[in-house]
């Protein structure tokens, strides 16, 4: 049986009136507990603790169009914040990884391209700064993980298995064991691929590989053949429900489907599904029919002759479309909102190979605390990319934009309430 809850005034966030000069208490989100077996469940209602909404506001920012080299990033892969606020961007055109002082002045440059002690050849989306300063570097292309001084020295290499470059985060728990991910079967047809972690202790020995636990949930997907047998391609649905599993710092793992607004905290002998009652958000025509046309395009490459052989795109956009775990152990789940109409400047109609990209989706999350309680909603300015993966930490968030421009820049945000 649920019992309900008010969480009680959090002490600085009120809401104002829009005259009278009145200003009502936030008495906080309604939320519901129960059991599910031996889970709790904790489940939003209505309402949040900060009771207005959120966005994220830039304090500093990192890269230039032109004029100083040190300042120009031509792909970002992924970017790290010291304990005492450095911030490392690798920068996958050198590569190499470069270091920033907390107000964004150029520091120096660890690494160079190469194969040799401290050099880097394909690194990937995996870095990670752990508590004592040293930085970590994933490194597919050396099969290893160069291991650098706050200095700047390269201190060690930790091997890897190599030939598998991700875009996903190189995890870190609270006791700076770092997580990689591996193929558990590198030799399995890639349906049958299963993605694990490898743990890695802070002084470089591998431990166990764990495997993200799953609920059976099959994404929907379309799947072209080759005429001649030799190959296929599979490609999701647009706007289908997905499985989403990330690694939260205390060690445990985070996963739910998106089919609904619910995932649950694995967290051993203490499980938690944390629930939040959302409006569905529609799928506008406009965004259908290009991601059609898109993903068509692309199966034409493998079957001239394909035409949409698995489920119909949804009109409703799934409950959620990932989940990240901040250091500081919130949790963010990026929420669907409504398209946005613009002008793709680059579309050439006349080119057959050219993919009309006009409608974008703005970035927003919801943000938990821990213990499942809904702080707010968060909306990323116009430019914010989810990818790489941006890093969460109290009420900073580091994350890299893109301009009109294409020019990449690291920027560092802070949480602002829109109070009226």
């Amino acid at each position: 049986m649920a019992s309900y809850l008010r969480l009680p005034f959090v002490a600085g966030v009120v809401l104002l009136t829009a005259c009278g000069g009145g200003e009502p208490e936030n008495v906080g989100p309604l939320i519901t507990r129960s059991m599910a077996g031996d889970t709790a469940v904790v489940r939003t209602e209505s309402g949040s603790v900060w009771g207005v909404p959120a966005r994220l506001v830039p304090e500093v920012s990192i890269g230039e169009l032109e004029g100083d080299l040190n300042y120009l990033f031509g792909r970002v892969r992924s970017i790290g914040v010291a304990p005492d606020g450095t911030v490392y961007v690798v920068d996958g055109q050198g590569p190499d990884l470069r270091s920033f002082t907390p107000d964004g002045r150029y520091r120096r440059t660890l690494g160079r391209p190469g194969e040799g002690p401290g050099e880097l050849k394909s690194p990937d989306g995996g870095l990670a700064v752990l508590s004592d300063g040293r930085v970590l570097v994933r490194d597919p292309g050396n099969a290893r993980i160069q291991v650098y001084a706050p200095s700047g020295d390269a201190l060690e290499t930790w091997s890897i298995r190599g030939g598998f470059n991700t875009s996903e985060a190189l995890f870190r728990d609270r006791e700076d064991n770092v997580y990689t991910q591996i193929l558990v079967d590198a030799e399995a047809d890639v349906r049958d691929w299963v993605i694990g972690l490898v743990r890695i202790a802070p002084d470089g020995t591998p431990g166990d590989t764990l495997v993200p636990p799953k609920s059976g949930f099959e994404d929907p997907h379309v799947e072209a053949r080759d005429p001649d047998g030799h190959g296929a391609s599979i490609n999701s649905v647009p706007f289908a429900p997905s499985e989403e599993t990330t690694l939260h710092p205390g060690g445990y793992f985070i996963q739910g489907v998106s089919t609904e607004y619910r995932f649950a905290l694995r967290r051993p002998g203490d499980p938690l599904i944390i629930e939040r009652v959302a409006t569905p958000v529609p799928v506008t025509a406009g965004e259908k029919s290009e991601d059609e046309f898109r993903v068509t395009r692309s199966m034409r490459q493998t079957q001239p002759n394909w035409r949409w052989n698995g489920p119909a795109i949804p009109d409703e956009k799934p409950a959620f479309s990932g989940i990240l775990a901040g250091r500081d152990g919130r949790i963010w789940v990026r929420v669907p909102r409504p398209g946005v109409e613009g002008e793709d400047l680059d579309y050439d109609p006349k080119d057959p190979d050219a993919v009309p990209d006009r409608w974008t989706e703005p970035v927003a999350f919801d943000v938990f605390e821990e213990d499942g309680t809904y702080l707010g909603q968060v909306d990323a300015p116009q430019g914010f990319s989810p990818y790489p993966t941006p890093l969460f930490d109290g009420d900073n968030v580091w994350a890299v934009t893109r301009d009109d421009l294409g020019v990449q820049r690291v920027v560092r945000y802070r949480i602002e309430l829109d109070r009226p």
